[in-house]
């Protein structure tokens, strides 16, 4: 089941990111964030943009959105669209269900691009991405650290 996130979600989804921070380089947050900062995260991308939670069995088992490209006005019809699994959960079909939701209402919403940034190597996310038409569009080399390595990032884009 497909349904909007909600602040009583907070916890479970910050347990689920929180993996990412800790154990990989997906993201390159280095500290576990409180249920509380993802609450107050949820609410502020809801407010424009939809956050769409995965339920499998009862239990959230992922989660997608589509956050703000750039702040600044003239970037308004340009989204960064963002899914992350619990790690068990991969590989299930959760992530495409949560993107097949979540692309058309982004495109009602009257967004005019999707943007995905992706730190690499993840075959995975690239798998993901490019199933909704994303084409890579950007690589940049050593552009993050974590874990004292340096990662390169690439970025994914589709016209709606």
């Amino acid at each position: 089941m497909i349904r909007a996130a909600t602040i009583a979600d907070a916890t479970r989804l910050a347990a689920i990111y929180n993996y990412y921070i800790t154990d990989t380089i997906v993201t390159f947050e280095e500290e576990p964030l409180p249920a509380s900062e993802m609450a107050r995260r949820i609410e502020k991308i809801s407010a424009s943009l939809p956050w769409l939670v995965a339920e499998l069995d009862g239990q959230v088992a992922g989660y997608a959105y589509g956050g703000p490209w750039n702040e600044r006005r003239g970037y308004r019809f340009a989204a960064e669209v963002t899914v992350y699994l619990d790690q068990a959960q991969g590989g299930r079909g959760i992530g495409s269900a949560l993107y097949g939701a979540l692309i058309p209402m982004l495109e009602e919403r009257g967004i005019h691009t999707i943007i995905g940034g992706i730190a690499l190597p993840n075959a995975a996310s690239v798998s993901l991405h490019e199933k909704f038409g994303m084409k890579q569009v950007a690589h940049y080399g050593e552009v993050g650290m974590k874990f004292g390595k340096w990662i390169d990032v690439g970025y994914w884009q589709r016209i709606l």
